[in-house]
């Protein structure tokens, strides 16, 4: 069966690799053809590794406080490259200090994320979602 595949890493300035290794053998072994850019992940990175390989997603990781800076406009951008109906997941620390989480879903809903994700969630139902999603093609 064919895997979907999916780009990931770590965005901006941000340069937490433990966590981008664990998800990468995550979704591989979940039945992922995953594309791993690694850290310090720029948004054009991100996007040019979605229009070369084909990918169904881009899930970008932030654990350094700062994802909603460096996410700011990516929605816009994968229009922009022809990329509307690519499905973008987001997760972990993604504001600094203490914050109600769904506050902080909220801001990256309305940037454009189909889904946003606290550092503690199952990644067992992330992957479920992410199939969903790609089957439905939200």
């Amino acid at each position: 069966m064919h895997k979907p595949k999916i780009v990931l890493g770590v965005i901006g300035a941000d340069c937490h690799a433990v966590g981008n290794k664990i998800l990468d053998a995550f979704f591989s072994e979940n039945g992922f053809d995953v594309v791993n850019l690694g850290v310090l992940v720029s948004q054009d990175e991100f996007i040019d590794a979605a229009v070369e390989t084909g990918a169904k997603a881009i899930l970008v990781s932030s654990l350094y406080g700062h994802g909603e800076i460096d996410c700011e406009g990516l929605r816009a951008r994968c229009i922009e490259r022809g990329l509307a109906p690519i499905i973008l997941y987001v997760g972990g620390n993604l504001v600094v200090g203490k914050n109600n989480f769904l506050e902080t879903a909220d801001k990256f809903n309305k940037m454009g994320f189909d889904r946003v994700f606290p550092p503690d969630v199952d990644l067992l139902d992330v992957a479920k979602l992410l199939k969903e999603d790609i089957k439905n093609g939200n």
